[in-house]
């Protein structure tokens, strides 16, 4: 599991978030700005959505116990849900109502200069825990394109870390254009629209956690190349005659579940016995031998067909290292 890079890119995102949260507040106070307070619930909402994060990560790397065979890795999906939830329903909830609100009692903003300097004080700390989040999703993705690794593969708690900062960085553009705007303009109406467009943009990052955690709550099956790298394996053993039926399931992104019911070809199992089986049969002089013989050969035929079953698991896992739970079986 990637646990070690998500609990680091989390670690990041709460303590830088923690200080911006102070200071947008601070500056809030000072200003009464709509949408600074946007961003200071914004940031609060992240500060307490990571947090949530970070106790599904510790609750999932619990060990596997007599209640949970397959162990926890998948209640960091829980965790992650309950924190995109928090996200709509706090951040962008509470932010397109107060902005809203202010749009129908705006007011005349008050030390401006002071929310500018937070922002882009703001902007340099949610940029570099951003860069920590990337650098992460980077490490984990191997090679692969970032985007679609993100949407994809990526680990729920730091694509949502991603998501989240990204969102911030954006956020803090937003309300900065809005409170100069008020100041060119002397209407305070585009601060009042710069808190709704922040609450919107929290919306949709929210609604794709949402979807991406609920999805992998209800058990995904691994990407289809994968899927078809494990057909293709099974299927090179020169014992099997086909894969009767093959279910996949992602217990979390770094822990696959494999289960194949496969037919296997009596006559290519025989052919590998063909010598034991000439030693044996010239042995056979009465009914007893045969017997001895029949149950000889049913042992080696079941002992043989463990064998390729470990040598077919054996190369799954050495191709797919994801694949930690196998299950092949004899149709």
């Amino acid at each position: 599991m990637a646990a070690g890079g998500s609990k680091t890119a989390v670690a990041a995102a709460i303590g830088g978030n923690f200080f911006v949260m102070v200071a947008k507040f601070a500056a809030f106070a000072i200003t009464g700005s709509g949408a600074m307070l946007s961003e200071g619930i914004h940031t609060f909402a992240d500060v307490l959505n990571q947090t949530l994060l970070m106790v599904g990560i510790v609750r999932s790397d619990r060990e596997p116990d007599q209640t949970a065979d397959y162990g926890y890795l998948a209640e960091r999906y829980v965790w992650a849900l309950i924190s995109a939830v928090g996200i709509f329903f706090l951040g962008c909830g509470v932010t397109i109502y107060h902005g809203i609100h202010s749009l129908m009692h705006p007011h005349q903003l008050e030390h401006i200069w002071w929310a500018v300097g937070v922002l882009i004080f703001s902007f340099i700390l949610e940029g570099w825990v951003l860069r920590v989040a990337v650098k992460t999703v980077l490490n984990e993705s191997k090679g692969k394109p970032f985007f679609k690794y993100l949407r994809k593969e990526a680990d729920p708690a730091t694509a949502a870390v991603v998501l989240e900062d990204f969102a911030a960085c954006i956020g803090i553009l937003i309300a900065l254009a809005a409170i100069v705007l008020s100041l060119v303009t002397g209407n305070p109406v585009w601060d009042a629209i710069g808190s709704i467009v922040i609450g919107i943009l929290l919306g949709l990052i929210a609604i794709w956690l949402i979807n991406r955690n609920s999805t992998l709550l209800i058990g995904v099956s691994v990407p289809a190349p994968i899927r078809d790298q494990v057909l293709d394996i099974i299927k090179q053993n020169p014992a099997v005659e086909e894969v009767v039926d093959l279910k996949t399931r992602v217990i979390d992104t770094k822990t696959f579940r494999i289960k194949a019911d496969v037919k296997f070809d009596g006559e290519a199992l025989a052919h590998k016995l063909e010598p034991q089986l000439k030693t044996s049969f010239e042995k056979i002089n009465d009914f007893q031998d045969f017997r001895k013989f029949a149950e000889s050969y049913a042992d080696d035929i079941v002992e043989l067909l463990a064998a390729e079953i470990d040598a077919i698991e054996k190369r799954i896992q050495a191709n797919i290292p994801e694949a930690k739970h196998l299950d092949l079986e004899a149709e």
